[in-house]
């Protein structure tokens, strides 16, 4: 992609639509070959952001999906334990000695998203997504201090891979904990807003293509009102996506307050997210 302008209309071509600050960002990280981490409210789109740019790349996508207790084995590599295990007693039944070396080579490497988009051979390089780097622990963090400033991984016992063509990485963080600033000097850095609800009815048009243009228009209108309420869970673009979807399926081709309150599953999260938004509809009624 040559400038921002073509991001946008790469990734408008996979039905994503950017602004100008996401384009520029995911731009940068593809001209300076760059890790680009991204930040936000739980369901603005980062994920989608990573796999809409391996569509739009025609490349592979490898998401490596955080959480607590990650480690190094499930991430990065691990060895093939049952496949040394058969070596050790094919070479017992045969009377021949194991020694270490023989037992930590490549052909017992077993590759993990990220030493597997390391090693990518392909014309061009796929995408990595490190999805949630906030629920991995600290410790995590810092098994990937090498790979995101080097495009490279050191095994121990076979010494350093380093990608000939640097993968592209995406990481996303939805701030439920302070990230290291040593992995935030590594990447380039976005934060993503909420869309505009002219622009939450255009990406929900696309994605529910039957649902009444003034039903999408009165959803979004209103998601925007409900994200101002204190919630626990403010509703993200998969919610109203989920909810126009239930709505048109119903039939609805123009919002009603009865219609939100019988659909309210979709949106209201929690309990007490429920009590708000129905107070938020019965406020409406009465203005």
């Amino acid at each position: 992609m040559n400038n921002p302008d073509e991001v946008i209309q790469r990734l408008d071509a996979v039905d994503y639509l950017v602004d100008d600050g996401l384009a520029m960002a995911v731009f940068l990280a593809l001209r300076l070959g760059k890790p680009l981490l991204l930040e936000g409210e739980p369901g603005v789109g980062k994920t989608a952001a990573a796999k809409a740019l391996a569509q739009a790349l025609d490349t592979p996508f490898i998401r490596l999906q955080c959480y607590e207790g990650l480690t190094a084995g499930e991430a990065l590599y691990e060895w093939n334990y049952q496949r040394q295990l058969l070596h050790i007693r094919l070479a017992e039944a045969q009377g021949r000695a194991v020694h270490d070396a023989d037992l930590f080579g490549a052909e017992f490497l077993l590759e993990r998203p990220i030493l597997r988009a390391v090693r990518h051979t392909g014309p061009t390089p796929p995408v990595l997504l490190i999805d949630e780097i906030d629920r991995a622990d600290d410790e995590f963090e810092a098994l990937l201090f090498e790979f995101l400033g080097e495009a490279a991984i050191t095994v121990p016992e076979l010494g350093t891979f380093a990608a000939t063509r640097p993968p592209i990485v995406v990481l996303t963080s939805n701030r439920s904990r302070d990230l290291h600033d040593a992995l935030r000097r590594r990447c380039l850095y976005h934060w993503i807003e909420f869309p505009a609800p002219a622009r939450a009815a255009e990406i929900v048009r696309r994605s529910v293509p039957g649902a009444a243009a003034p039903l999408i228009r009165s959803t979004t209108e209103f998601i925007g009102k409900v994200r101002r309420l204190d919630l626990d869970k403010a509703p993200g673009l998969a919610e109203t996506i989920d909810w126009v979807s239930a709505l048109a399926a119903l039939g609805v081709s123009e919002l009603a307050d009865a219609d939100v309150l019988r659909t309210i599953g979709t949106i209201a999260k929690t309990p007490d997210d429920r009590i708000l938004v129905a107070d938020a509809v019965h406020q409406e009624t009465r203005a």
